[in-house]
């Protein structure tokens, strides 16, 4: 029998307790973490998670593998040494929109340019919860909170737009209630050799429930989401009655029902190699009654030299230089 076949979701779990705001979306997606982690097949002792500050940064202690639990948005950098000194091991960065997209914006950009192997994932609540709810980078406009008294007045960041102006070779959003959806996005961003970035919508219940509205909940997740699938139309709706059209003109996609606003074969299909498509993927839900597409937006391979997504054939660091590094750097 192999190490693989052996490994359960309970091998991934600590002895500590876990300590969220009863019915927050990171004990589902902590659920899925540790599922997709039992399946990948690596021992605990070969994988590492990495976090920054905040609600999600507490991910590392309630797993069974290494952590390290750093500052605030600057776990992509850490990440990255990790990465260097010892490339065989499993690597896993752990933020939320606060942590990636505001203090340590500039270092997930860098993370994604330099195409780090690593799997980032964003756990996108849409406020800072740890704080006790001031709007964050995420946060729609007009979002009241105790730094936005009046409501906020800045354009929400869109995490995916934003991956993709950094020059992402993977990018993928699902949800945290979509226990059916997201362990196969996680599964497939592991399996991408290069940085892979995945949006996680989740729910604060305390400081911004309801964030993301009907798509987080199930009976009008069919209507308010899409469901991407390389190679196949992208319908949605409970029976599949409602499809996406892509329009040349806009480099938007807009919605119809196949038969009566289109013929059933204007409904696009999706190509994850398409950089403009899925630049138009990841701005759907921006206008009203436009759904949230979830799946992988966009995975290519990568462009150019080799970079540090290819450090997997590099021997570990040594400890005497990395010793001498950390040293002439400070």
């Amino acid at each position: 029998m192999t190490i693989a076949a052996q490994l359960t979701a309970m091998d991934f779990a600590s002895t500590e307790e876990v300590r969220w705001c009863p019915g927050c979306g990171d004990y589902a997606i902590l659920k899925a973490v540790r599922q997709v982690l039992a399946e990948i097949g690596r021992p605990p002792h070969e994988v590492v998670f990495i976090s920054g500050i905040g609600c999600a940064a507490r991910f590392p202690y309630y797993l069974s593998t290494y952590g390290f639990h750093t500052i605030h948005g600057r776990a992509p950098a850490v990440a990255t040494g990790v990465k260097l000194a010892n490339p065989g091991l499993d690597v896993w960065v752990v933020g939320g929109d606060g942590d990636f997209l505001s203090i340590g914006g500039n270092h997930l950009m860098h993370v994604l340019r330099r195409d780090v192997d690593l799997n980032l994932l964003l756990f996108n609540n849409a406020i800072y919860g740890l704080t006790k709810g001031q709007y964050s980078p995420t946060s729609p406009i007009g979002t009241r909170s105790p730094s936005s008294p009046t409501g906020s007045v800045e354009p929400p960041v869109n995490a995916l737009r934003f991956a993709l102006g950094a020059g992402a070779t993977f990018l993928a959003r699902s949800v945290d209630a979509q226990q059916d959806h997201l362990p196969g996005v996680l599964a497939r961003a592991h399996a991408h050799k290069g940085a892979s970035l995945v949006e996680i919508l989740q729910n604060c219940i305390i400081y911004h429930d309801g964030a993301f509205g009907p798509i987080s909940e199930k009976a009008h997740a069919a209507e308010a989401s899409v469901r991407v699938v390389h190679g196949e139309q992208m319908r949605f709706g409970k029976d599949g009655e409602l499809g996406l059209v892509f329009d040349a003109e806009t480099s938007r996609f807009r919605v119809a029902r196949p038969g009566v606003d289109c013929a059933a074969g204007e409904i696009a299909r999706h190509d994850e190699t398409d950089l403009m498509r899925a630049t138009a993927l990841a701005m759907l839900g921006e206008r009203q009654g436009e759904p949230t597409a979830i799946g992988v937006l966009h995975q290519r391979e990568p462009n150019g030299a080799p970079a540090l997504r290819d450090l997997g054939q590099v021997a570990p660091m040594r400890r005497e230089t990395l010793s001498r590094l950390l040293a002439a750097a400070s």
